[in-house]
């Protein structure tokens, strides 16, 4: 879930005041303080990188082996976002890394790739976001109105979603960067100050509930039919998904909100916690294909099990139950 913060990697001002000094007095920090952050960039590159590969496994099997449902359709998206979420995580840690251990920081063209990799950035992730919060509340309606829900909707229905969600994110991500500059963010401006309570009501406000609000009705039905049968494994990818998702970015989306807006005292270790944030949000992207990947699996463990058939249960499970309900009726 973005924030204010994100927006100032380039010129090393993330947020007011981060800047890593060699003195322990101003900073907090010790002599060998850059030797310990580049160990945490570089820590948060190699957990981008493991993520990645997640990302990608899940994107080939679910674009071209495994057929598509209207599930699949947002998921497939999301893995999408979250592995450009990633690879411009892991391009702006290095450049920090190369700020800290390089000796030609001040390359051609530094602050215009810098301004490139940051829209990408906050676009994959606002993306990722509404991605998350379509899956989860499009579930929620076909489980409350399973007859309204097949009669409404459409049949090309995810892929319109899908479409308008890039392009809004892609819209927030060219006002947060373009309409509010580092200069301006620092002087807290009218204009940076309505970006930071727009992102911060779209992400807290609205998807926020929208997605605690749909895991909740997903688990109590979960909670019904589990001495029946086991819960679909899609319930439980969804519930799990949203779980990681509140744990690992909603509660810096909170105190960097607040500490832009001076509600949070700043007399902190700013720079250790934006790190954090950092791995928070990186954690999140990453474990997103492994959740899939082990709630695919079979209830019963088996010795070998492929992806391609770790993902189709996880995935049409619901569908290939319904056909041999169908097959058992029909007889």
């Amino acid at each position: 879930m973005p924030s204010s913060k994100d927006k100032h990697w380039s010129a090393g001002k993330w947020i007011p005041g981060l800047h890593v000094n060699t003195s322990e007095d101003e900073s907090g920090f010790g002599k060998n303080a850059n030797i310990h952050v580049a160990i945490a960039a570089s820590c948060a590159v190699a957990l981008c990188l493991f993520g990645m590969v997640g990302n990608i496994i899940v994107f080939r099997y679910l674009c071209f082996r495994i057929p598509k449902n209207k599930y699949t359709v947002y998921i497939i998206n999301l893995t999408a976002a979250d592995f450009l979420f990633l690879t411009f995580t892991a391009i702006l840690m290095a450049i920090q890394l190369i700020k800290l251990i390089g000796k030609n920081y001040n390359f051609t063209g530094r602050k215009q790739f810098s301004m490139f990799a940051e829209i990408f950035y906050d676009f994959a992730q606002y993306s990722g976001m509404f991605f998350l919060t379509a899956i989860s509340v499009e579930r929620c309606l076909a489980v409350l109105f399973p007859i309204w829900y097949q009669c409404n909707r459409r049949k090309n229905q995810s892929s319109i979603v899908c479409i308008c969600l890039w392009i809004l994110g892609c819209s927030m991500s060219l006002i947060e960067n373009l309409a509010c500059l580092p200069k301006d963010f620092m002087a807290q401006t009218n204009t940076c100050t309505g970006i930071a309570i727009m992102t911060f009501v779209i992400s807290i406000g609205i998807c926020l509930p929208l997605m605690v609000t749909s895991s909740l009705i997903l688990v109590f039905r979960i909670q019904r039919t589990l001495r029946q049968q086991y819960p679909p494994r899609l319930y439980v990818i969804i519930i799990t998904t949203v779980f990681v998702f509140i744990l690992s970015v909603t509660p810096f989306s909170f105190m960097w909100f607040l500490m832009y807006f001076k509600l949070l005292p700043l007399d902190v270790h700013i720079v250790s916690l934006f790190y954090a944030s950092v791995f928070c949000t990186v954690l999140n992207s990453t474990l997103n294909p492994y959740i899939y990947f082990i709630v695919g699996r079979h209830r019963k463990s088996t010795p070998k099990v492929s992806i391609h058939e770790i993902l189709q249960r996880a995935f049409h499970e619901e569908e290939a139950e319904r056909k041999n309900n169908q097959q058992r009726s029909g007889y």
